[in-house]
């Protein structure tokens, strides 16, 4: 969701708004009246310029949020009964809930729930490639937590080969400058590439850029193993001091304090995949800990280098 016309970049920073406000609500009703105040839109215009630019209309997009964020959480804690999880995202009548859920995913929350209850399923194309990833040897690699007394914390060795270090701890809240892309970006190297371009050059001149305490991150909305790519929300995102102004489209919102398994890479393009999958596949089921209801991100604390990313893969968790 990106625009260069000043007034499309008006539009575009008003709906990015309402988006952030309807993902940190999303579990309680909102009105048409709520969500058209937020944006600063009248409310007898809001809808039709909010379905002209994301292609649903506001309480089209809310729906399918909930839904798709109900089927994450289906998948990845399987201790919590569907009827808990559907409150957590907002639906308070179950037989709603499963109305819904099966006509998006054609099958009903319990079945999706069987099919997707190991984590190791999530990712996988195939049959084919779970069966080769078995005769390859996932034994090396499981992790294996180990204290660690120099940081009073928790850490995990690890054989796979891409992944250098995996720990979990608490990060700070962080105010974010971000620009949103909205649609396909797996291997989009010159989406990245323009994205960032922008914000360094929106950062830039207003001395925005190093510091200590500065992150470049990007956060991912959604799952793509569950939502359709060209529904697909991303942030491409730095930190900034919480009295930043932004406008056009710099957006600015809060990541708040949270507890963090923090995963770093060595990675090329085509290898974020299979990071992510084995976060998932491979770390979770053996950690004790299941995600959290935050969102997820990539941070990158050193520049690429000869192609290869150095990336802390980092998803909110919280005890099985």
């Amino acid at each position: 969701m990106t625009g260069h016309d000043p007034l499309h970049s008006d539009y575009i920073s008003r709906i990015n708004k309402t988006f952030d406000y309807i993902e940190k609500h999303l579990e309680e009703p909102m009105t048409l009246e709520e969500l058209a105040q937020v944006a600063h839109f009248s409310k007898y215009h809001f809808n039709r310029i909010f379905h002209s630019i994301v292609g649903e209309t506001p309480f089209q997009f809310i729906q399918r949020v909930r839904i798709e964020k109900a089927a994450m959480m289906i998948s990845t804690r399987k201790g919590e009964s569907i009827s808990a999880i559907a409150q957590q995202c907002g639906i308070t009548d179950i037989s709603v809930f499963s109305r819904n859920f099966r006509h998006y995913f054609k099958m009903s929350a319990s079945a999706y729930r069987s099919k997707n209850r190991d984590y190791s399923n999530i990712g996988r194309e195939d049959s084919n490639s779970s069966q080769q990833d078995s005769n390859s040897g996932q034994s090396d690699k499981r992790s294996v937590p180990y204290f660690c007394p120099d940081l009073q914390t928790i850490k995990w060795r690890t054989n796979m080969k891409l992944n250098q270090s995996v720990e979990v701890k608490e990060l700070p809240k962080m105010t974010v400058a971000y620009i949103r892309h909205i649609g396909p970006y797996k291997g989009d190297d010159k989406l990245f590439e323009r994205i960032w371009n922008r914000l360094f050059a929106w950062a830039g001149p207003r001395g925005l850029i190093g510091g200590k305490d500065f992150r470049s991150l990007i956060i991912y909305h959604d799952d793509p193993n569950v939502t359709i790519e060209d529904k697909l929300r991303m942030s491409v995102c730095i930190t900034v001091p919480e009295e930043t102004k932004v406008d056009g489209e710099i957006g600015k919102m809060e990541i708040p304090r949270a507890r963090y398994v923090i995963a770093r890479f060595v990675l090329t393009a085509q290898d974020f995949q299979e990071a992510w999958d084995w976060v998932y596949g491979q770390w979770f089921p053996t950690s004790g800990y299941q995600p959290d209801d935050k969102p997820c991100f990539e941070m990158y604390p050193e520049e690429p280098k000869d192609g290869k990313f150095t990336v802390e893969i980092c998803v909110p968790v919280k005890p099985i």
